[in-house]
């Protein structure tokens, strides 16, 4: 038996020894390539809906966004990010915001927000349910008024004689409004918000209905398409933006704990599912746009230098002589090792 372990130790090494030649050099990218291949002639055998059944695949998503939604590397990156990011804009002149974004789609994009007049008229309606919104637009409304009467009257007061009558008029106003402050005319206040915001609406319908107003945030666009990238640091400070980031991310991590998110993550994946449940998971790779060569790259993009510092230090070497020594050592293989 002695004899036979012996045996089974070398055989050991030189399966160890075969395995580290199998990730070294110009040989890993050939194992690489190997593997894929063979990994992926085994995918074009599995259907995606047979090892992915329905309830499984929504607790794996659902894993996902509840670990690594709110993971703290996200947590401590974000403001590190939105800082970096700002950086680089407020530093870079090379690009100008049409360079980065075509125009066509912007184009599309306001055209269709300008188009959706069911969702005005919703948003509309549900604000003159607010009282608060009313007064604002009240204020509005009484702002342009004001401005409108204040423009005039200094117009009128070069008339010589109509000052006196605008004070006197002045004056008459002051005392009606002391009176419907403290009279049911005061009543009238809360109508008159109401009136206003219902103007105020009517505006913006038409404003959105019937003025150029697609035209006029495409010419708002392309004032700013040939300016450089870095001219949107105009519009916010370094700390705005970090700030606003930070809070689209609280208001992201918020909403994932709600379980109503958790129906809607379910239903995705319902329908996904639904999708691609026929599908094998190599025909699956065109449909995220993958392919073997794209597998293979980003494997040997990384896995050498991985590898090689594994074996530096020996780590790899011992790993894979714990897999592999329980076979070599086990009584079947030495009593195959063993003479008769």
């Amino acid at each position: 038996m002695t004899q036979a372990r012996q045996i089974a130790e070398r055989l050991l090494d030189a399966q160890v020894d075969f395995l580290l030649a199998e990730v070294t050099g110009d040989r890993f990218a050939e194992v690489i390539a190997r593997d894929v291949a063979a990994v992926l002639a085994v995918g074009d055998t599995i259907v995606f809906g047979d090892v992915v059944p329905l309830d499984q695949g929504e607790q794996t998503v659902a894993t996902v966004f509840d670990r690594i939604g709110g993971s703290p590397v996200i947590a401590d990156t974000v403001g590190i990010f939105a800082d970096a990011i700002y950086d680089h804009i407020a530093a870079n002149t090379e690009y100008t915001l049409g360079d980065v974004v075509e125009r066509e789609p912007v184009e599309a994009l306001l055209e269709k927000i300008f188009g959706m007049h069911q969702a005005q008229e919703r948003i509309l309606d549900r604000l003159t349910e607010s009282p608060l919104v009313a007064t604002v637009a009240s204020r509005f409304v009484d702002k342009l008024i004001g401005d409108f009467v204040q423009a005039n009257r200094e117009r009128a007061e070069k008339i010589p004689g109509v000052s006196s009558l605008m004070s006197l008029g002045q004056s008459a106003a002051n005392r009606a409004k002391k009176v419907a402050d403290s009279t049911f005319v005061g009543d009238l206040a809360g109508k008159g918000a109401l009136f206003a915001l219902k103007r105020t609406n009517n505006a913006i319908r038409d404003m959105l209905r019937d003025a150029p107003v697609h035209s006029a945030a495409m010419e708002f666009w392309d004032l700013h398409a040939d300016e450089p990238v870095a001219g949107l640091r105009e519009y916010l400070t370094q700390k705005d933006l970090n700030e606003l980031v930070q809070l689209c991310y609280e208001i992201a991590v918020t909403t994932r704990e709600k379980e109503y998110f958790s129906l809607l993550v379910r239903e995705c994946v319902e329908v996904f599912h639904q999708k691609y449940r026929d599908h094998t998971l190599t025909a699956m790779l065109p449909e995220l746009g993958l392919t073997a060569e794209d597998i293979s790259t980003e494997i040997l993009r990384y896995g050498p230098a991985v590898i090689e510092a594994a074996k530096r230090n020996g780590v790899l070497a011992t790993l894979l002589r714990e897999r592999l020594e329980p076979f070599f050592l086990s009584d079947q293989v030495l009593a195959i090792l063993t003479p008769e």
